[in-house]
C-alpha cells in the first residue's frame, strides 16, 4: 500500500534509556521537521502526537493519518503494540538494514539518528520496500513462546563459564582429571591432590565448593527448563509434532525451529534461508564475480541449530537425497571443506523442512522415526 497521501503525520523516534527523541514532519508544517526530547514512556509520546495531529488537522480542515517508526532494540516490541493500539501505523525497523554515511568518521547523534529514520519512514510510505528493513513484530504470545529455548541458551553458557572456571583453579595446582560435571563431584573434590603432592589448599577447596554450588544451582534451572520445553512441544500440535516424526531431529530442534522461524510465513524458499543468514552472498562488479559465502544476517539461534541439525542429519540420515548429496560432494575430505559442505547442507535442509512443515512433503528418501 502507498501512503503518499499528504494528510500524513510521520513521527520517527529514537529510544534511549534515558530519553527519547521524536523527529516529526506534519502535513501542514510546509516541509519542516521538528525535534522533540520527551522522557521514556508512552504517555507523553501519544501527547505530542495527539497534540501535533489536532493543529494539522485544524490547518487542513481534513482528518490526518500518524505512521510512525523506530529501531529494533532493547525496548521489544511493547512500543509498538501501545502505539498500534492507538491508531497509529508504526513500523519496527531493523537498525543494520539503514544507509549510512560511508566516510571514515561520521556524525552521530539522538538528533541525526532519529532524523534518518525519518527519512526512511518517509521512503517507504512512498513505496521503496528496498529502503529498510522492517521486522515483522510477533505477537505476545508468540514472543513468549521464544523464552524457554532462549532461557535454555543462556543457562548453557553459565555452566560452560562455571565448569571452566573450575578446571582453571585447580589446573594451577596440576589437577587436570577433575570433572565437575559427574555426580560425584563434590566426594571428588576432598580427595584431590596437587601435582606436588599436597591437599588442595584450603581457600582454593572452599572457592571450588563454591562454583559448584553455583553449577548444581543452574543443573537444577536447566533440567527444569528442559522439562518445560519437551512438555510444550509434545503437547504442540502442527509443525511441532511433524518436525518431531524426522529421525535427527529432537525437541531441542523442533522447538527452536518453531519458535524462532516457523511462526512467521514466507513468500518462497530464498526468504526462509535469508531469514536464517543461510542465503548466499554474491559478489559482481564489473569483471569481478565471485561468492562470499553465506550472508550471516539473519537469526543466528536459527543458523546455529540448522548446522547442528545438519550434522545430525549426516549421521543420522546417510541414505535420504541430502544425506548422499553431502556424502558426493564430500567423500573423505576433513577440515575446511567438510565445514563448508555442511553449511550449504545446513541450508537445503532448512528449506526442505519448511516445505515438509508446510506441505506435509517429507524430504527425499527422510525416514520417519519408528
Amino acid at each position: 500500500m502507498h501512503d503518499n497521501h499528504p494528510a500524513t503525520l510521520f513521527v520517527a523516534l529514537d529510544l534511549s534509556r534515558s530519553s527519547w527523541v521524536a523527529a516529526v514532519h506534519a502535513p501542514h508544517a510546509a516541509g519542516k521537521v521538528s525535534r522533540h526530547k520527551l522522557a521514556p514512556g508512552a504517555e507523553g509520546l501519544l501527547a505530542l502526537i495527539g497534540r501535533i495531529r489536532a493543529q494539522a488537522e485544524r490547518a487542513l480542515g481534513a482528518p490526518v493519518r500518524v505512521a510512525s517508526c523506530h529501531e529494533a532494540g532493547r525496548d521489544g516490541f511493547w512500543l509498538h503494540r501501545v502505539l498500534q493500539k492507538a491508531g497509529i501505523d508504526n513500523r519496527v525497523i531493523d537498525p543494520a538494514s539503514l544507509l549510512v554515511d560511508r566516510r571514515a568518521r561520521r556524525a552521530k547523534t539522538d538528533r541525526l539518528d532519529a532524523e534518518a529514520l525519518l527519512r526512511a519512514l518517509m521512503a517507504l510510505c512512498r513505496g521503496e520496500p528496498r529502503v529498510c528493513a522492517v521486522v515483522r513484530a510477533p505477537s505476545v504470545e508468540e514472543e513468549d513462546a521464544r523464552r524457554t529455548t532462549r532461557e535454555r541458551a543462556n543457562l548453557l553458557k553459565e555452566r560452560v563459564r562455571h565448569v571452566n572456571r573450575i578446571k582453571g583453579l585447580l589446573a594451577t595446582q596440576g589437577i587436570d582429571d577433575y570433572q565437575p560435571l559427574r555426580p560425584d563431584r563434590l566426594e571428588r573434590l576432598g580427595t584431590l591432590v596437587t601435582g606436588d603432592g599436597r591437599p588442595l589448599p584450603e581457600r582454593l577447596a572452599a572457592e571450588v565448593r563454591r562454583h559448584l554450588r553455583r553449577l548444581e544451582l543452574v543443573l537444577e534451572m536447566l533440567e527444569e527448563v528442559e522439562a518445560e520445553r519437551d512438555r510444550a512441544t509434545a503437547a504442540a500440535p502442527g509443525k511441532a509434532a511433524l518436525l518431531l516424526r524426522l529421525k535427527g531431529i529432537g525437541p531441542e530442534g523442533a522447538a527452536v525451529l518453531c519458535a524462532e522461524l516457523f511462526y512467521r510465513p514466507f513468500a518462497n524458499r530464498r526468504g526462509v534461508a535469508a531469514y536464517a543468514g543461510l542465503a548466499p552472498s554474491p559478489f559482481a562488479s564489473g569483471d569481478s564475480c565471485r561468492e562470499q559465502g553465506i550472508g550471516k544476517s539473519g537469526n543466528a539461534r536459527v543458523r546455529r541449530m540448522m548446522v547442528e541439525l545438519a550434522w545430525l542429519w549426516v549421521r543420522l540420515q546417510p541414505e535420504s537425497a541430502l544425506g548422499r548429496w553431502f556424502t558426493a560432494r564430500v567423500g573423505s575430505a576433513k577440515g575446511r571443506v567438510r565445514r563448508i559442505a555442511i553449511v550449504a547442507l545446513a541450508s537445503k535442509l532448512l528449506v526442505a523442512l519448511w516445505r515438509y512443515v508446510e506441505t506435509g512433503l517429507i524430504p527425499t528418501g527422510a525416514v520417519l522415526k519408528a
